[in-house]
């Protein structure tokens, strides 16, 4: 390829991983049943809200979990760990955080406080780990995409690049480092969920470098050898709080998969959280050129990447110049694929999901919340049993990328945009 094709696609792929194409997909795929996509606004708007911004000064923030204290937990994507006070104090990075590779889409990411966590002080964190002997660092997009998808499978796989990795720490005493990190499982760094029986159900993006693909998928699909997505595509792993190996988890009897695989075919699962009703995992999950998802995740179940999509390749990433490429056998459904419970047309480029269950709004009560980046808006949206019936856009004004959304203990809703830890309150 030449040096001046390298530039370009490089300049390109800069935006791309933080954003999705606003166009609309319109006849490249048809919804597989009524109210699959498009939902209409709810017939009565939500009331209006406070909202509150406990600081502005934060870096790329990815999560945030309530400490009891009332301090929160904040992680940045470059790999810092901050504690941010109620009155707007943000802390010195914390001490004893492992090492961070930040490139492209990676870097440090959810956080999740044990259930006995005021009694043990122990949490959960997701990050891309640099590989051994390579110091921490920010590095060019073009590091993990270009310069790697563009490579050969063999060459790939002898490439150093590093490695998602879950892991487990106490926060000290006095809130300014973490000890005791261990590392509990690898091959996945997007969201943590704690499940009803107690085990780790972590969502990981399609690790394309690790078998014949070109990221976005590849215009063929691997029905004849379904163990690469087993392994490679976007997953949602599960294991025990101490990385071991569930003893029911749905593979173990497959050598050839890994143990921890819980659910495959995702793309970029940039949000999770449990079905307070049913205790499923909800999952968006975040398409290329369309195809953003909200999917059922179920032991042992199959959701199509890169074998299917309701999206297409990225154009800026056809070095032939070709656009609206479809992705794998260039369907939108597949016998044994699950389908998506719903999915945006346009996309929004989601991240951040949110079940809420609190007092403090009533009326949101068992409504599912997600955030849009590119989209700038907080999506609510009405749930009726495993469909979506009404959408509606908030925070709309604030023009800001939505990365993250939690309930607080008391009820208020916390939300991570732009570099903004906002507190959402009734307006009174």
């Amino acid at each position: 390829m030449r040096l001046g094709s390298c530039v370009a696609v490089a300049a390109a792929l800069a935006v791309i991983p933080f954003a999705t194409t606003l166009q609309s997909q319109a006849g490249w795929a048809k919804p597989a049943f009524a109210g699959q996509t498009n939902a209409p606004a709810p017939s009565k708007p939500s009331a209006p809200f406070a909202v509150q911004t406990i600081t502005n000064r934060l870096s790329g923030p990815w999560s945030v979990a309530f400490l009891p204290d009332g301090n929160f937990l904040v992680t940045e994507a470059n790999g810092t760990m901050r504690v941010v006070r109620p009155d707007g104090v943000v802390s010195s990075p914390l001490a004893g955080v492992p090492g961070v590779k930040s490139v492209a889409a990676q870097g440090l990411h959810d956080l999740l406080l044990d259930p006995d966590f005021a009694r043990n002080r122990l949490l959960y964190f997701t990050y891309f780990a640099p590989p051994k002997g390579e110091a921490p660092a920010v590095w060019p997009i073009e590091f993990f995409y270009e310069r790697v998808w563009t490579k050969p499978l063999a060459e790939r796989r002898t490439m150093q690049i590093g490695m998602e990795t879950v892991a487990r720490a106490r926060l000290s005493d006095d809130q300014k480092s973490l000890e005791n990190v261990e590392t509990l499982t690898e091959g996945a760094e997007r969201r943590i969920v704690l499940a009803r029986d107690g085990t780790l159900l972590i969502t990981g993006a399609d690790r394309f470098r690790f078998y014949d693909s070109d990221l976005d998928g590849v215009e063929h699909d691997f029905t004849d050898n379904p163990d690469i997505r087993r392994n490679f595509s976007g997953r949602v792993l599960r294991v025990n709080r101490d990385g071991s190996i569930p003893k029911d988890n749905p593979w173990l009897s497959r050598a050839t998969v890994s143990a921890n695989t819980y659910a495959h075919g995702l793309r970029d699962p940039e949000g999770a959280a449990l079905n307070p009703t049913t205790g499923e995992l909800w999952v968006i999950d975040h398409g290329p050129q369309g195809g953003d998802e909200i999917n059922i995740v179920r032991a042992g179940h199959d959701y199509g990447w890169p074998d299917v999509s309701y999206g297409r390749q990225y154009d800026a990433r056809q070095l032939d110049g070709r656009k609206n490429v479809p992705v794998g056998n260039g369907k939108s459904s597949m016998p044994g694929v699950d389908e998506p419970v719903y999915y945006w047309d346009p996309d929004i480029g989601p991240s951040g999901m949110m079940f809420y269950t609190g007092n403090m709004f009533p009326e949101w009560k068992g409504h599912l919340f997600v955030g849009a980046m590119p989209s700038q808006y907080l999506s609510h949206m009405v749930v009726n049993g495993e469909r979506i019936v009404s959408e509606e856009k908030l925070l709309t004004d604030l023009k800001q990328r939505i990365r993250d959304v939690r309930q607080g203990p008391d009820g208020s809703i916390y939300v991570l945009a732009g570099n903004n830890l906002l507190r959402l309150t009734p307006k009174r």
